[in-house]
């Protein structure tokens, strides 16, 4: 290729990146306009309805990018209070001071630390030396750590702040270049998906799905416990998990990125790299001290009131870890020499804002209860409302920013349609519930998937077309054992 056509290309791939840019400017405009200026509909309050305007608004820009993300999550901070959303601007301007801000920063730090100190790099090098010994395997390892953690640490940002460092130090081993390349695409998509995965098989493993089964118990009687949640998710999760890995390497193809055939001379590559680093050095093992202290305090989140009198958070133990890197004589870091993406910082801020804007003005309450409407549940099978359900059940994400108001809603309302209508409401709101965990559509929908978006790996596009896919895919392994063993478990 000439230099002219070189250049020619890239201008009119600028002119075709500017052009749709510019049209999802205007169109989240006129939607804005739209939702706002029209007349304000039975049940919504104004309040609600200019709630609706800002979030969808947002959303177009967020995912057409005319302007940096983090510029949009700026407008929006501003809108919310200017045009009354909410009613004091400290609601809009304090999601900056939010404990998962603060456990962004404490994950960059870890991941700088882990960088620095070629702890993580080691610990990656050992994994795909033994077990990964090619891309693809590399990626099957990944997957069985995040359901190995599930069993052992409660928290869904705590396990992606466990295995986002050192994917991170497995890319650079494969040269993975952010934004590019298709395996570190594809890497990061499947940590925040197999993240959501392995949480929907482990009742404890977020506080929403426990909150469900207090509401079945309560509803109904009944006694769903660890064990019955685990016999009906773990075979539903299996099968999204290896469908979604499947899937996966169809639509990101990284076959063109590695030269080699994937197994003796990567290997040997990866070997002679390990080699390199000789023995661990002191820094390593201060490194590897606070990463175990980590793991302990996240693993045992739940019986530190028995052990120390007092509960430590996951954020508050990331913090710790923060402190650590930087202690003189204990850390491994200088403020400097930790990357810390404030961009992201203003995004999330952003994001949380106008989700939580959504959710206490009851706008989001008001879509879902229009999307059921409107389908017209009561005329439906019970088979054929089953299935609509578990697809709402998982797709409301969409809509809901957070999973603890996604159930509160969601739960008690199947439990009330299947009781009228005379299903087995155990049987259906436990599927119901099994989609819970699927947030993994959207960055600003989890912590995890915010984290995970911050690695610059993957856009929003990138993220809300695979994860359709894979909430698709959940639905249909859901439904599966609706129909099958869920049943014979509850």
């Amino acid at each position: 290729m000439t230099k002219a056509n070189a250049s020619g290309s890239l201008g009119n791939k600028i002119k075709a990146s500017l052009s749709g840019g510019a049209i999802g400017a205007i169109l989240a405009f006129v939607v804005f306009l739209i939702l706002y200026f029209m007349p304000t509909p039975p049940g919504l309050d104004p309040v609600g309805q200019k709630a609706i305007a800002v979030f969808i608004g947002a959303l177009i820009m967020w995912v057409a990018r005319p302007v940096p993300i983090y510029l949009t999550s700026i407008i929006v901070v501003l809108l919310l209070p200017l045009l009354g959303v909410v009613e004091d601007q400290e609601v809009a301007f304090g999601t900056l001071g939010y404990d998962i801000i603060w456990l962004m920063v404490a994950a960059f730090v870890l991941t700088s630390a882990m960088s620095k100190s070629n702890l993580g790099k080691r610990i990656a090098l050992t994994l795909v030396t033994k077990l990964g010994r090619t891309p693809k395997q590399t990626l099957a390892v990944l997957v069985l750590v995040n359901i190995l953690l599930a069993l052992f640490v409660p928290s869904t940002t705590a396990r992606a702040s466990l295995i986002m460092p050192i994917a991170m130090v497995l890319l650079e081993v494969y040269k993975a270049v952010p934004g590019e390349s298709n395996f570190g695409r594809l890497m990061m998509l499947q940590g925040v998906q197999n993240n959501a995965f392995a949480t929907s098989m482990i009742m404890t493993a977020t506080s929403a799905q426990v909150l469900a089964v207090g509401f079945i118990n309560q509803h109904t009687g009944s006694n769903l416990g660890y064990m019955e949640w685990m016999l009906s998710s773990v075979p539903q999760a299996l099968i999204t998990i290896v469908l979604t890995f499947l899937v996966g390497t169809k639509l990101y193809n990284f076959d063109s990125e590695i030269t080699t055939d994937g197994s003796s001379q990567v290997r040997e590559i990866l070997k002679a790299e390990l080699a390199k680093l000789g023995k661990m050095t002191s820094v390593e093992k201060r490194a590897t001290g606070i990463f175990l202290l980590t793991l302990f305090l996240w693993a045992t989140g739940n019986y530190h009131e028995q052990m120390f009198g007092f509960e430590i958070s996951t954020e508050q133990t990331a913090v710790i870890a923060m402190l650590l890197c930087f202690l003189p004589g204990i850390g491994v870091l200088t403020w400097k020499e930790a990357d810390i993406k404030w961009d992201l910082m203003l995004f999330s801020a952003g994001a949380y804002a106008a989700g939580n804007a959504l959710n206490d003005s009851g706008g989001a309450t008001f879509l879902i209860q229009k999307l059921i409407d409107a389908i017209g549940l009561n005329k439906m099978s019970p088979s054929l409302i089953a299935i609509v359900l578990i697809f709402i059940s998982v797709f409301s994400h969409l809509i809901f920013t957070s999973k603890t108001v996604r159930t509160t809603i969601m739960i008690p309302a199947v439990l009330n349609i299947a009781t009228g209508l005379g299903m087995d409401p155990v049987k259906l709101a436990i599927a119901c519930s099994l989609g819970i965990a699927y947030t993994i559509t959207l960055p600003p929908h989890s912590k995890v998937n915010t984290l995970y978006f911050g690695t610059g790996y993957f856009n929003v596009k990138d993220e809300l077309v695979f994860g359709l896919v894979s909430c698709f895919i959940g639905c249909v392994a859901i439904c599966l054992g609706y129909f099958t063993w869920i049943g014979a478990i509850v």
